[in-house]
């Protein structure tokens, strides 16, 4: 009996702290309307985890380059936003940075496909 409720207490003491931190879904994106636009054009990418209090910074990226855009608006579900002067012509993927103790970049697996393109700053 003492076997067991050692046992018992250990395990509650090894689960502790994965209850007590209150982790927030990592951000996923499913869509973007429209899929393709033009510098100062606003897109919408629709998922899950979206919020202000989850997404930190929004970018287009080729894998190599970076290019940070406007956020305008911002739910748990869209986040709105515009293509900046910088951005270049191709086709891009989103990429969220997350906010909290450990920032991450994720890329996402939707694409943004940007027409006309502007200057690198």
């Amino acid at each position: 009996m003492r076997i067991s409720c050692l046992s018992m207490m250990l395990l509650l003491a090894l689960a502790a702290p994965a209850f007590s931190q209150s982790a927030a879904p990592a951000p996923i994106m499913n869509a973007v309307e429209p899929a393709f636009g033009s510098i100062g054009d606003q897109l919408t990418a629709r998922g899950t985890g979206l919020g202000e209090n989850a997404v930190a910074a929004l970018y287009l990226t080729d894998g190599r380059n970076d290019t940070k855009v406007v956020i305008i608006q911002q739910t748990a579900t869209s986040i709105k936003f515009k293509i900046p002067p910088s951005a270049k012509a191709g086709r891009f993927s989103l990429m969220v940075l997350t906010r909290g103790d450990n920032p991450k970049l994720i890329e996402e697996p939707v694409k943004v496909t940007v027409e006309g393109g502007g200057s690198e700053t």
